[in-house]
Order: structure tokens, then sequence, then C-alpha cells
């Protein structure tokens, strides 16, 4: 018999991720989403109920999926995650055994038409000039064309 941990959400961000580096250069980003679902309560009304999913995105090979996703999502980008369920647990600073599941991303696609986006008001920077002085363009910013993502 064969086993199988596989992870399939699709969600909005709820809040920016976060990039760092492991202490051996690997790129890691960290983000959450929230996926909503229905149910019936005792009386019978429909309610809505949201779970919070903590993801973890690696690099994979010659993939840069951490920095991909670090780069072109923000709070409220509506994602496709595919992944595995992993729980660990570590002792605290405090001496207290902690424990966390989280879905560690193998694929991440992003849900969001070119027109739309996450419009939370914060203007996205502009790139820096190049080394060979040449300056950067400064036009308003744009949407990601899909097509540009290397993945």
């Amino acid at each position: 018999m064969s086993n199988l941990n596989k992870a399939l959400l699709i969600g909005r961000l709820t809040k920016d991720p976060e990039m760092r580096y492991t202490p051996s250069g690997t790129a890691v980003t960290n983000f959450s989403i929230a996926t909503n679902r229905w149910s019936s309560g005792p009386e019978g009304e429909r309610k809505e109920f949201t779970d919070y999913h903590n993801i973890v995105a690696y690099n994979i090979g010659k993939r840069n999926l951490a920095e991909i996703v670090a780069q072109y999502t923000r709070k409220g980008a509506l994602v496709f995650i595919e992944g595995r369920i992993q729980t660990r647990s570590w002792e605290g600073q405090d001496g207290q055994k902690r424990r966390t599941t989280e879905i560690i991303a193998n694929d991440v696609q992003f849900l969001d038409s070119r027109s739309s986006g996450p419009s939370d008001g914060v203007p996205r920077q502009k790139p820096a000039a190049s080394e060979e002085g040449i300056p950067a363009p400064d036009d308003a910013p744009r949407d990601v064309d899909p097509d540009e993502i290397p993945f």
C-alpha cells in the first residue's frame, strides 16, 4: 500500500510574504492564506468559516519559487498552492515545547487576473537605475504579466 501526502488549496494571502535566507544561503518565503468553507448550523442556517494555513516556499532546484512568491504576491492575492503537509516541533526560548503544521509548497500559481491585483494602495517600488547609468523607466506601476514569470 502506498502513502500520499498532498495538499491543494486556493485562498488569499493574509499578509505580504516574508522572505529570508537560511544559514546556508537558501531562500525561504513564509506566508499564510485564508480559505473559506460553508456549513449548516444547528438551526439549519448556512454559516461561513475561515481556515488559515501557513505556507513555506523554498527555491527548488533551478526554480526560484521562494523568490518569485516574495516578488510577485501581496496581501489579498488569490493563489493556488500545491504541496505537502508537514508538522514540526521545537523547544522555545522559554523551554516550552512548540508545534506547528504547515504546507511545504511545491507549486504556487497566481490566480488573480492581469487587470486585478491587490489594491492595498501601496505603490510598488520602481526599478532602480542600471549600473550603466541608464535611468529606470518612470512609468506607473503595472501588473505582472504571467507570461513574464519564469515558471
